[in-house]
Protein backbone atom coordinates (compact mmCIF):
# COMPACT_ATOMS: atom_id res chain seq x y z
CA UNK A 1 0.00 0.00 0.00
CA UNK A 2 1.41 3.38 -0.89
CA UNK A 3 0.72 6.75 0.74
CA UNK A 4 -2.07 7.75 -1.69
CA UNK A 5 -3.89 4.48 -0.97
CA UNK A 6 -3.76 5.16 2.75
CA UNK A 7 -5.48 8.54 2.28
CA UNK A 8 -8.37 7.18 0.20
CA UNK A 9 -11.66 6.53 1.95
CA UNK A 10 -12.59 2.86 2.18
CA UNK A 11 -14.67 1.66 -0.74
CA UNK A 12 -17.91 -0.17 -0.35
CA UNK A 13 -17.91 -3.80 -1.30
CA UNK A 14 -19.63 -4.34 -4.65
CA UNK A 15 -23.28 -5.28 -4.61
CA UNK A 16 -24.05 -8.70 -5.97
CA UNK A 17 -25.29 -8.69 -9.54
CA UNK A 18 -29.03 -9.27 -9.93
CA UNK A 19 -30.01 -12.83 -10.72
CA UNK A 20 -30.52 -13.44 -14.44
CA UNK A 21 -34.13 -14.02 -15.42
CA UNK A 22 -35.67 -11.86 -12.72
CA UNK A 23 -34.09 -9.79 -10.00
CA UNK A 24 -37.31 -9.72 -7.98
CA UNK A 25 -37.26 -13.46 -7.29
CA UNK A 26 -36.06 -14.63 -3.90
CA UNK A 27 -32.98 -16.82 -3.98
CA UNK A 28 -33.89 -20.49 -3.53
CA UNK A 29 -32.65 -22.23 -0.41
CA UNK A 30 -29.52 -24.31 -0.78
CA UNK A 31 -29.66 -28.11 -0.79
CA UNK A 32 -26.91 -30.50 0.13
CA UNK A 33 -25.31 -32.68 -2.54
CA UNK A 34 -27.12 -35.80 -1.29
CA UNK A 35 -30.53 -34.25 -1.93
CA UNK A 36 -29.42 -33.00 -5.34
CA UNK A 37 -28.41 -36.51 -6.39
CA UNK A 38 -31.91 -37.76 -5.51
CA UNK A 39 -33.04 -36.04 -8.71
CA UNK A 40 -32.60 -38.38 -11.67
CA UNK A 41 -31.72 -36.20 -14.66
CA UNK A 42 -31.58 -38.11 -17.96
CA UNK A 43 -31.04 -37.41 -21.63
CA UNK A 44 -34.19 -38.00 -23.67
CA UNK A 45 -34.74 -37.82 -27.43
CA UNK A 46 -38.02 -36.28 -28.57
CA UNK A 47 -39.83 -38.80 -30.78
CA UNK A 48 -43.09 -36.90 -31.32
CA UNK A 49 -44.65 -33.61 -30.27
CA UNK A 50 -48.12 -32.12 -30.58
CA UNK A 51 -50.18 -29.33 -29.11
CA UNK A 52 -52.46 -30.15 -26.17
CA UNK A 53 -56.04 -29.28 -27.23
CA UNK A 54 -57.48 -26.15 -25.60
CA UNK A 55 -54.13 -25.23 -24.01
CA UNK A 56 -52.15 -22.58 -25.89
CA UNK A 57 -48.96 -23.02 -23.82
CA UNK A 58 -48.75 -26.82 -23.64
CA UNK A 59 -47.13 -29.47 -25.83
CA UNK A 60 -47.39 -33.22 -25.37
CA UNK A 61 -44.04 -34.87 -26.06
CA UNK A 62 -43.26 -38.53 -26.52
CA UNK A 63 -39.64 -39.14 -25.52
CA UNK A 64 -37.13 -41.99 -25.64
CA UNK A 65 -35.26 -42.46 -22.36
CA UNK A 66 -33.12 -45.31 -23.68
CA UNK A 67 -34.85 -48.13 -21.83
CA UNK A 68 -38.41 -46.78 -22.11
CA UNK A 69 -40.70 -44.29 -23.80
CA UNK A 70 -42.57 -41.67 -21.82
CA UNK A 71 -45.06 -38.89 -22.32
CA UNK A 72 -44.34 -35.40 -21.00
CA UNK A 73 -46.44 -32.25 -20.95
CA UNK A 74 -44.40 -29.06 -21.20
CA UNK A 75 -45.36 -25.38 -21.22
CA UNK A 76 -43.23 -24.47 -24.22
CA UNK A 77 -45.79 -24.18 -27.05
CA UNK A 78 -45.51 -20.40 -27.35
CA UNK A 79 -41.77 -20.68 -28.03
CA UNK A 80 -41.49 -23.94 -30.00
CA UNK A 81 -43.37 -25.50 -32.88
CA UNK A 82 -43.95 -29.20 -32.18
CA UNK A 83 -42.18 -30.42 -35.33
CA UNK A 84 -39.07 -28.38 -34.44
CA UNK A 85 -38.57 -30.47 -31.28
CA UNK A 86 -38.65 -33.90 -32.91
CA UNK A 87 -35.18 -35.46 -32.83
CA UNK A 88 -33.77 -33.03 -30.27
CA UNK A 89 -32.05 -34.33 -27.16
CA UNK A 90 -33.34 -32.73 -23.99
CA UNK A 91 -32.82 -33.11 -20.24
CA UNK A 92 -35.66 -34.74 -18.31
CA UNK A 93 -36.34 -35.15 -14.58
CA UNK A 94 -36.99 -38.89 -14.84
CA UNK A 95 -38.01 -39.70 -11.25
CA UNK A 96 -40.72 -37.07 -10.86
CA UNK A 97 -44.12 -38.36 -9.74
CA UNK A 98 -46.55 -38.44 -12.71
CA UNK A 99 -49.05 -35.58 -12.83
CA UNK A 100 -52.18 -34.87 -14.88
CA UNK A 101 -52.01 -31.56 -16.71
CA UNK A 102 -55.14 -30.54 -18.62
CA UNK A 103 -56.23 -34.18 -18.56
CA UNK A 104 -52.96 -35.49 -20.02
CA UNK A 105 -50.56 -37.55 -17.88
CA UNK A 106 -47.03 -36.16 -17.69
CA UNK A 107 -44.38 -38.71 -16.68
CA UNK A 108 -41.50 -36.32 -16.06
CA UNK A 109 -40.42 -32.77 -16.72
CA UNK A 110 -38.07 -31.22 -19.24
CA UNK A 111 -35.55 -28.61 -18.14
CA UNK A 112 -35.70 -25.13 -19.60
CA UNK A 113 -34.28 -21.74 -18.73
CA UNK A 114 -36.54 -18.78 -18.12
CA UNK A 115 -35.21 -16.17 -20.54
CA UNK A 116 -37.28 -13.11 -19.75
CA UNK A 117 -40.48 -15.14 -19.42
CA UNK A 118 -39.72 -17.25 -22.50
CA UNK A 119 -38.73 -20.90 -21.99
CA UNK A 120 -35.48 -22.03 -23.63
CA UNK A 121 -35.12 -25.81 -23.58
CA UNK A 122 -31.81 -27.24 -22.31
CA UNK A 123 -30.27 -29.35 -25.10
CA UNK A 124 -26.91 -30.82 -26.10
CA UNK A 125 -24.46 -29.75 -28.79
CA UNK A 126 -23.19 -33.32 -29.13
CA UNK A 127 -24.99 -36.58 -29.87
CA UNK A 128 -25.64 -38.04 -26.39
CA UNK A 129 -27.45 -41.39 -26.08
CA UNK A 130 -30.99 -41.33 -24.63
CA UNK A 131 -30.99 -42.54 -21.03
CA UNK A 132 -27.55 -41.12 -20.23
CA UNK A 133 -27.46 -39.69 -16.71
CA UNK A 134 -26.91 -35.94 -16.43
CA UNK A 135 -24.80 -34.85 -13.50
Amino acid sequence: MNESDANRPPTESPSPAPAPGGADRAAPSRVDIGRFFEIDLRVARVLAAERVPNADKLLRLEVDLGSERRQLVAGVAKSYEPEALVGRRIIVVANLEPARIRGVESQGMLLAADAGGRPVIATFDEDVEPGTRVR
